[in-house]
């Protein structure tokens, strides 16, 4: 009998191996009503339930004080459904937002291992962008590991990462209808990376959901949904939610993700900026242990401080009220 098992245990492990070294095999899903009904805490949900009135009537006071600019925003709490709206489904240009969820697909395809964690992509030409980032230096024909392109799309919003990962998740036309199945009806990828006319698309709504799918556990593996908070944990930009949550605490700080520590928050966040466009959208940890997913959208005239002062002012509303001052 020993022999025997031995031999079967062998045989096993050797037509495992291959696959377990590619990284095929799938992450067992979580089982979200076993999770609910534990003594674990509730991951919560994306329903919204009962508005903050007094927020979101601040937020559309606070937008139309600034004439010729258009605003977008959302609040959810997970845990309770508590949320805020101005305009949260109106498409606006995504910017660098759209980077977000862009990483879901791409994690999404790692847990399904239609894809490696340290798989090659080539630099060409076409997928070459402009603006942010640095890969763009590089020789035509270098190849970068995924979770090198898809860390820099998000650390220093790296135009040429994100192409990177739009071509190899199969394309605008194939990413796009993976957006809409995934419930977010106004992204849309419909230009390479950095998009400076605006052609790309997102809502306030959609960017608080790509973040909120993750960690409920609606979409990615534990595992998968590690790997993404801690890319979004490694973003640089603070100065827009960051800055404007603390602004709203009544405090101000070169590094306002040190600073909101002192308060128990904590902000994983990725920005949108093409001068005529900025956006800005997070997981917020609250000092009580609850979590919320805001975003905030704004067009206008190309490089108008108002844009981001909008964004920092909303951004403050929601502390004021979910946090209020130490």
């Amino acid at each position: 009998m020993g022999i025997g098992l031995g031999v079967v245990t062998g045989t096993s492990l050797k037509l495992l191996a291959p696959r377990l070294a590619q990284g095929a095999s799938k992450a067992p899903s979580l089982d979200l009503g076993a999770a609910r009904n534990s003594k674990g805490l509730d991951p919560g949900q994306f329903e919204a339930r009962t508005e903050l009135a007094a927020v979101s009537k601040r937020w559309s006071e606070l937008a139309a004080a600034q004439k010729g600019l258009t605003a977008s925003a959302f609040l959810l709490v997970l845990d309770d459904g508590r949320f805020a709206q101005l305009q949260p489904d109106l498409p606006l240009p995504a910017a660098s937002s759209i980077k977000t969820p862009i990483l879901l697909a791409g994690l999404e395809d790692l847990d399904n291992g239609k894809l490696r964690w340290n798989e090659p992509l080539p630099l060409t030409k076409e997928v070459m962008g402009g603006g942010a980032g640095w890969m763009a230096n590089k020789p035509v024909g270098t190849r970068f590991p995924f979770f090198e392109a898809a860390t820099e799309m998000i650390r220093v919003s790296d135009n040429s990462a994100t192409n990177l990962l739009i071509k190899r998740l199969g394309g605008k036309t194939t990413l796009n209808e993976r957006f809409t199945a995934m419930g977010l009806p106004s992204t849309a990828v419909n230009n390479w990376l950095p998009d400076l006319e605006g052609t790309n698309t997102t809502s306030s709504r959609d960017l608080a959901k790509s973040i909120a799918m993750v960690d409920i556990g609606e979409s990615l593996s534990p595992r998968a949904r590690d790997l993404f908070r801690e890319i979004m944990g490694s973003s640089r930009t603070n100065t827009l939610i960051p800055l404007g949550l603390l602004q709203g605490l009544g405090k101000d700080a070169a590094d306002p993700d040190s600073e909101l520590l002192s308060f128990g928050i904590t902000v994983y966040n990725k920005t949108g900026d093409i001068g005529i466009a900025y956006a800005d959208a997070a997981l917020i940890q609250l000092p009580n242990g609850q979590r919320a997913v805001a975003a905030f959208m704004v067009k206008g005239p190309f490089n108008d401080p108002r844009s981001t002062d909008l964004i920092r002012a909303m951004a403050a509303e929601v502390s004021k009220t979910l946090v209020g001052r130490k």
